[in-house]
């Protein structure tokens, strides 16, 4: 088959419709009921076999080929962020604190025309395509819910495809890379409690705020010290909540924040340091500690069988496009727990435009990108689709 460049270019006006319209109306995780609306009218209206509902708002779609073979899943994010949209674009959000600021909104344009033309090439695909449209992609465990919920089941995925725009890299680009590609990500609260009192009298108090900031410092030797060299993570102190007036020492701090890590085991030795740290300065200032760690995602881990079919096939069909198969990111994502037992690829497409003044970064106020990546973007995740089928 030739390239689907033409194709997408040609539906092109329909992407565009369809992202503006999503980013004109963002929803939260697990709020997209209009969003998902859309989305199984669209695919109906293509005699896709539709179930809604899934995780509370995901939608699943299944579409059948003439020809016996593998179940390829692709899926596609559709939240938005709680963020004063900035752009000033014709099409900003219309919802005031919401806004698509990290691309969902096109991801989930690209899965509907990804649909279209899929149903137009049916005659040529082998086995079954299963297209997730999932909500609360942004921490709050769509990916996760969908899969309690048997997306992975019925029929049972054997290769899994996901992409995301990424404003990282110009429009043109592509990212294709092995192994550990986005991190594992962890957030902790830790609480601290001391004995409040007169800022003018701290030897009769038990300073949780110092007993705080000595713990902010050693935390960063985790990565300095102890985790090797060649090796990857971060442990990053993003809130610090204590006290209310100039004269008051207060009874406790609270602090917060998220570790990253890519390998099981430079996750394991940067959790068992986090907690030694924080209970040994903790008990060095007679303070009590509380140290709540919860997981939001696991590392996701591209097989390298599928990625390098991903990059074989965009040096062949697509040599214009600029390739990248050595990179990562410690950026999360919840695509993690779809592809733990399942082989699959997760790629990047390059969509910002500097000349256009549309490179803000991702969860910015300002951000947007340079539509033509919804062509790249349409183009890559149906001709590999049809690929892994072959």
């Amino acid at each position: 088959m030739n390239n689907l460049l033409k194709e997408a270019e040609e539906l092109f006006s329909y992407t565009q419709s369809l992202r503006r319209d999503f980013h004109r109306h963002p929803e939260l995780g697990f709020e997209e009921v209009r969003t998902s609306g859309i989305v199984a009218q669209e695919l109906r209206a293509l005699g896709l076999e539709v179930t809604a509902g899934v995780a509370k708002t995901g939608v699943v779609a299944v579409l059948e080929g003439e020809k016996p073979g593998p179940v390829i899943l692709a899926r596609f994010d559709m939240d938005a962020l709680p963020i004063q949209e900035d752009t000033g674009a014709d099409y900003q959000s219309q919802n005031p604190g919401l806004m698509h600021a990290c691309g969902h909104d096109g991801h989930t344009a690209v899965g509907l025309t990804v649909a279209k033309i899929l149903a137009k090439h049916q005659e040529e695909l082998a086995g079954k395509v299963k297209l997730i449209f999932q909500p609360a992609e942004e921490g709050l465990g769509g990916a996760k819910l969908m899969v309690k919920e048997g997306v992975l089941e019925d029929p049972k995925p054997d290769k899994i495809l996901a992409l995301h725009l990424w404003n990282e890299l110009p429009v043109g680009w592509v990212v294709a890379a092995e192994g550990p590609t986005m991190a594992a990500s962890e957030t902790f609260h830790v609480r601290i409690t001391g004995k409040g009192g007169h800022g003018a009298h701290p030897h009769n108090t038990i300073d949780p705020i110092f007993a705080g900031s000595q713990i902010v410092t050693a935390l960063q030797g985790i990565v300095s010290r102890n985790v090797e060299p060649k090796k990857s993570a971060v442990v990053s102190v993003t809130t610090f909540h204590a006290g209310e007036t100039f004269n008051v020492i207060p009874q406790e701090a609270v602090l917060s924040g998220t570790i990253r890590t890519f390998e099981p085991e430079v996750r394991q030795l940067v959790l068992e340091r986090f907690k030694e740290i924080v209970s040994n300065i903790a008990v060095a200032n007679s303070c009590q500690v509380e140290i709540e760690l919860e997981s939001v995602t696991l590392a996701l881990i591209n097989d390298a069988a599928i990625t390098r079919k991903v990059q074989n096939l965009v040096k062949e069909k697509y040599p214009d496009f600029q390739l990248i198969t050595n990179y990562q990111t410690m950026g999360s994502e919840d695509m993690a727990y779809m592809m733990g037992d399942i082989p699959g690829c997760y790629f990047f497409v390059g969509s910002n435009n500097s000349d256009r003044g549309l490179d803000a970064k991702h969860h910015h106020p300002k951000f947007d990108f340079d539509e033509q990546a919804l062509v790249v973007s349409t183009a890559l995740m149906s001709q590999s689709i049809l690929s892994l089928t072959e």
